[in-house]
């Protein structure tokens, strides 16, 4: 797609990877709406990015009615969503609470999914007016996505339930000329560690990854011009030390 007519929704744009997103797609001619619960610092990275803030919270789903119908009014239609937001917490099998689990699936699947219902809604809406391309959905996963590992019950199964919506919308979405791709980052530099209970970072490894390079990646697949699509993208970092 030609970027300068992408009209973007990043979720969990107040920080790391949708900041950066956001960021990027700005600085390529793109019109972007953020999306996050924390409406200081979602106005504050809004106005250093050049984007519009829409504080709202993706595990109620009358809060995301409103907040899509806002975005499309807002950038005057829409035609990308970056599923981005996310959380997650880290415990062996026999610690892990059920508040813990339930609180993590709400943001990461739940949340996913209803942004993405409503997106896809108007997406649809936007190809039966004879709009030459529906849509585009980029949900961010992980490599958790791919692969589990011990302590990871929580996070893991949120995210691969997350492969499981991207494959289906895929399927059910394609002839109507949305593409669904999915990004799975491996670990990223940004305050999602410290958020999920892990230590601070005291400084900035330059072996791994940041989420810039996330966000590059995300901007790539979506200015693949639109007869073709990249289904998942698996970014590592090359020779972390």
């Amino acid at each position: 797609m030609k970027l300068s007519e992408a009209r973007v929704l990043v979720t969990g744009g107040g920080s790391g990877i949708g900041r950066a997103t956001a960021r990027l797609l700005v600085q390529n001619g793109a019109k972007v709406a953020l999306i996050g619960r924390d409406a200081a610092r979602l106005r504050m990275t809004a106005s250093e990015v050049g984007a519009v803030a829409i504080p709202g919270d993706v595990r109620d789903e009358g809060d995301v009615k409103r907040f899509v119908a806002a975005a499309i009014r807002e950038l005057g239609d829409l035609n990308v969503l970056v599923n981005n937001a996310g959380i997650g917490t880290f415990a062996p099998l026999v610690e892990t609470s059920a508040e813990d689990f339930r609180r993590v699936w709400e943001t990461n699947t739940l949340g996913a999914m209803l942004v993405g219902r409503e997106c896809a809604r108007h997406f649809l809406t936007r190809k039966a007016q004879g709009l030459e391309s529906g849509g585009n959905i980029v949900n961010i996963g992980s490599t958790a996505a791919q692969r589990g590992f011990a302590g990871g019950s929580t996070y893991c199964a949120s995210k691969f339930a997350l492969t499981a919506l991207t494959e289906c919308w895929r399927a059910e979405l394609r002839g109507s000329d949305v593409r669904v791709m999915q990004v799975n980052p491996s670990e990223v530099q940004n305050e999602f560690g410290e958020h999920a209970g892990r230590p601070a970072r005291k400084s900035v490894n330059p072996t791994k990854l940041v989420s810039e390079d996330i966000a590059h990646v995300i901007v790539s697949l979506l200015s693949l011009d639109d007869r073709g699509f990249v289904t998942d993208a698996a970014v590592w970092a090359t020779n972390p030390r």
